[in-house]
């Protein structure tokens, strides 16, 4: 069996490869994968989670220690002398790191609990257990009930849309912006996660140059976001924190009204903003949520850290 290419080679860099080196190298990786460039969502997998893995200096020097025998680990196999001197047998966390039988984790993997559920932890049993949190609310003394109808379809569509595929996605709605304000609505999958608000516009072509919304020429303010996705990555470094504004339709019509992008503004995770319609949200979560390095994973201490922060 060939041997198989180490987080460096999948990036085409070295290891001594500068946290810059690897942002511009990811980007580069990702668009030549992405399944809408014509890639496979199992490439686009593989880069990512390079880039999460040697983006964070902890995890980079954790790799760094282990790549060598990884692909033995990832074949079910242990290298020879493997708990007998410098290379150290499989840990009990690599429950987190490998899937079934040795594989990358995907989201049809068991969900696992940090820290389990029988044991104590920031949430209790049934609040870790269940997908759904919270609901869009009023703020202030007058609630604006369009924005309260608009955030429940969005509560809606992931919930019936997105959720079931994912099992240990989490959804928390009516969240404190930690700089002020609100954020309508957080989806955690591992450590992953996306901030999403929404917009009601007419049916229509819209084109999204990733700063600007366009519409026969008329400028559109999408949500302000940009701030919440830096606020929240500050307060959750070890997650990989993306925003996400959804534009619904009157009529509920998924695939209405149709974004069109410039180049350089298509969605992906290395944007700190992203504007689709709901087609193209369930379609995208789908892909950020379920190709992290741990998409079977509930961290119990952040989701309780994320639900403190209800409002």
């Amino acid at each position: 069996m060939a041997q198989r290419q180490t987080h460096y080679d999948l990036l085409g860099i070295g290891p001594t490869a500068t946290a810059t080196e690897i942002k511009s190298a990811y980007r580069k990786a990702a668009r030549l994968t992405h399944p809408d460039h014509g890639g496979s969502a199992e490439d686009f997998a593989e880069v990512t989670l390079a880039y999460e893995t040697l983006i964070d200096a902890d995890s980079r020097a954790r790799y760094d220690r282990s790549y060598g025998t990884e692909s033995s680990y990832l074949r079910g196999k242990a290298p020879a002398g493997a708990g007998h001197g410098s290379n150290p047998a499989p840990a009990a966390g690599d429950s987190v790191r490998f899937g079934t039988n040795g594989s990358r984790p995907t989201t049809s993997d068991a969900t696992i609990y940090l820290p389990g559920l029988d044991e104590p932890g920031a949430i209790d049993r049934a609040t870790s257990v269940s997908q759904v949190h919270g609901a869009p609310r009023k703020r202030g003394i007058f609630g604006a009930q369009a924005r309260l109808a608009r955030e429940n379809r969005t509560v809606q569509l992931i919930s019936r849309q997105l959720l079931p595929l994912l099992p240990a996605a989490r959804l928390i709605n009516g969240l404190h912006a930690p700089g002020g304000g609100y954020i309508d609505h957080a989806l955690l999958g591992g450590y992953r996660l996306a901030l999403v608000h929404s917009m009601m516009l007419p049916k229509g072509v819209y084109r999204w140059d990733g700063t600007s919304l366009l519409r026969d020429g008329k400028h559109i303010d999408p949500p302000k976001i940009a701030p919440l996705v830096h606020d929240m990555q500050a307060l959750f470094p070890e997650m990989n924190v993306t925003g996400w504004t959804v534009i619904l339709s009157p009529d509920g019509n998924l695939h209405e009204p149709v974004i069109d992008y410039a180049r350089g503004g298509e969605p992906g995770p290395m944007n700190a903003v992203n504007v689709v319609n709901a087609v193209k949200l369930v379609r995208e979560m789908k892909m950020f949520l379920g190709t992290g390095p741990a998409p079977h994973v509930v961290d119990r201490t952040i989701l309780g850290r994320l639900l403190g922060g209800m409002h």
